[in-house]
Parts: structure tokens; C-alpha cells; sequence
């Protein structure tokens, strides 16, 4: 959260599993920050070890925008960043 205060992000890459706060918390805050201040969203794409049905939604129903599951090709990474990239 403190380098989302301090610093403007074209794209944010979201672990879901993080020790201290998980990302769909992190998420959470990060949309309630952009809200109250008046930034534009960022769009935020989950990294996750999960691949369970339901977790993609999971993520989207957060805020995140986008969902890669691990392991992911540096292919697929780059089509992902690539594509929301070219939306901001």
C-alpha cells in the first residue's frame, strides 16, 4: 500500500498468497485508496499458485482486472502486461 501511495503504477502484478496481507486485501485497499483520492483505477493483475475453479472470479470480485495462474509461460506474462499496457 505504501508504494501505491507514493507512486503512480501503470500496472500492478498481485500475488494472492503474500504473508502480511494477501492480495485480495491488498486489492481492496488499493481500490479504496484510488476511490477516496480520485486516481484513476490501475489495473491489477493476479499471480496466483491457485488454479481451483472459482479462483478467477475470486480475484476479479476483489477488483483485480486480470488473473494468470503459476506457472505461467514469460509468453503469457508478456501478453498480459502487454495487454492492459495498451488499455491505460
Amino acid at each position: 500500500m505504501e508504494a501505491v501511495r507514493n507512486g503512480s503504477y501503470d500496472l500492478v502484478l498481485m500475488d494472492c498468497m503474500m504473508p502480511i496481507m494477501d492480495g485480495y486485501q491488498a486489492t481492496a485497499e488499493i481500490r479504496a485508496y484510488e476511490q477516496a483520492q480520485g486516481r484513476p483505477r490501475t489495473p491489477i493483475v493476479a499471480l496466483t499458485a491457485s488454479a481451483i475453479e472459482g479462483d478467477r472470479q475470486r480475484c476479479l470480485d476483489a477488483g483485480m482486472d486480470d488473473y494468470l495462474s503459476k506457472p505461467f509461460t514469460q509468453v503469457g506474462l508478456m501478453n498480459t502486461v502487454e495487454k492492459w499496457l495498451h488499455k491505460t
